[in-house]
């Protein structure tokens, strides 16, 4: 996410570190390269420009504290600068007094409306919300099918109708939400390839009808520019209250995450980070602003594992660490639990890199990412008691394991010898008593 633009900002702020103080001269040199990083990713040119005003303002102004080095003090208010142009902070969907809230998602053709609707419904079930999702595109084929098959991939509602008049059907879904008390109501709309005038006039005709309390403009973040300009144009035409980005995962520029809000004066609710349908994330400007900056996203991290984790696992393989009882049942545990948090590289992208070299380096290392799988498939080759004591494992032993594992002897050595290198370094004090902080094991 990001990454062009992460590197490039980065490389303009590292030229800093030998600089004994800001003057000028450096401020302008900086804030050039800044601008032109800005452009390059696509990111709107008055926007670059306002966003390279204001922190030239800031730091020959009072912001500017002593006690930071320059580097230091240009890192944090282009920080500060970034979270501003995100949209500050993280905002809420709009509620209705009354039951459902309808949610009307609009946007061009391709920019992801229908499987997003599917996301946000799945984001809300697990809040314990309730919600009823329609389709009300009438012209695009098997469009009602598709969203048909989301809603029972994410184990909520559909409504199907054969009206073929959008008003009419717009108001039959509104009232059969209401009568069977759903918390939400989810429209997926009509698009197309470009804006016109008769989509305009058919979404004007389904927001009067259906009066939602917020309608959001899906966005695909790798059209950079050109969703901006048609979220200002739907911002103008029909209204729109708030912006979900999609395939932000795919998006090394950046451009539309850090021109959409400024451009419509409307929020950044969500984000769509991959393809599955848990891939949905509500969207926090510090935390992105932190990323683009190389300094991770631990947050997001540590959210997605208290979500993702089983917690009497995690404290069972605690205290196991603490006990020198650990065993490769024990690893395969833990193995099978980071699967859940995503990809190794996604999880290597949220750790920090400013100040970090570890972070740096990792920042370049190509992750193979069926490693996990292939160590998983040589711990399960292994009979209970080999699991529970590796050192019985000799010549003989390995070769069977790597037949069943289909994996070669050279990865069946590794693995045992990374394995008791791993317990070396669990008996260590310093790593005991930062498991014990953490948790909070007596």
């Amino acid at each position: 996410m990001f990454e062009n633009l992460s590197d490039k900002l980065n490389r303009v702020l590292r030229f800093l570190k030998g600089e004994v103080k800001l003057t000028e001269g450096n401020i302008e040199q900086a804030l050039r390269e800044i601008r032109m990083a800005l452009l390059e990713g696509d990111v709107n040119f008055r926007v670059a420009r306002k966003f390279t005003d204001e922190i030239k303002q800031r730091l020959l102004g009072t912001e500017v504290q002593e006690s930071l080095n320059p580097y230091q003090q240009v890192v944090k208010i282009v920080h500060q600068q970034l979270q501003e142009i995100l949209g500050s902070e993280s905002r809420e969907l709009a509620q209705a007094p009354r039951k459902p809230t309808v949610i009307m998602l609009v946007g061009l053709q391709g920019s992801g409306k229908t499987t997003t609707a599917g996301k946000l419904a799945l984001y809300l079930k697990n809040l314990g919300k309730t919600s009823l999702l329609c389709s009300l595109d009438l012209k695009r084929l098997a469009a009602a099918e598709q969203l048909e098959i989301i809603a029972g991939e994410v184990g909520v509602n559909f409504f199907k109708s054969d009206e073929k008049d959008i008003q009419a059907l717009a108001g039959q879904l509104k009232r059969s939400a209401a009568e069977y008390g759903y918390d939400y109501l989810i429209t997926d709309t009509a698009g197309r390839l470009h804006i016109d005038d008769e989509l305009m006039d058919e979404l004007k005709r389904v927001k009067a009808v259906l009066q939602p309390a917020e309608t959001v403009f899906v966005a695909d973040s790798l059209s950079g520019q050109d969703a901006v300009n048609s979220a200002a144009l739907f911002s103008e035409k029909i209204g729109i209250d708030s912006i979900i980005l999609t395939k932000l995962d795919a998006d090394s520029r950046g451009g539309a995450a850090l021109s959409i809000v400024s451009v419509t004066g409307k929020p950044i609710k969500f984000i769509g980070i991959g393809e599955k349908s848990a891939d949905f994330q509500k969207f926090h400007p510090e935390r992105l602003a932190s990323k683009i900056l190389g300094m991770g996203d631990m947050l997001t991290l540590i959210e997605k594992a208290e979500k993702e984790f089983d917690r009497k696992e995690a404290e069972t393989s605690t205290r196991k660490m603490l006990e020198n009882e650990f065993t490769l049942d024990d690893f395969a545990v833990q193995l099978k639990q980071m699967q859940k948090l995503g990809s190794i590289s996604d999880i290597v992208g949220m750790l920090p890199k400013i100040g970090m070299g570890m972070g740096r380096n990792l920042n370049n290392v190509q992750v193979d990412e069926r490693r996990m799988v292939y160590m998983l498939a040589i711990i399960q080759s292994m009979t209970g008691k080999e699991r529970q004591n590796p050192k019985i494992v000799d010549g003989r032993r390995r070769l069977r394991i790597a037949r069943g594992s289909g994996r070669p002897v050279q990865e069946i050595n590794q693995l045992l010898k990374n394995f008791q290198e791993m317990k070396k370094y669990l008996k260590k004090p310093f790593f005991r008593k930062m498991v014990k902080k953490f948790d909070n094991i007596k």
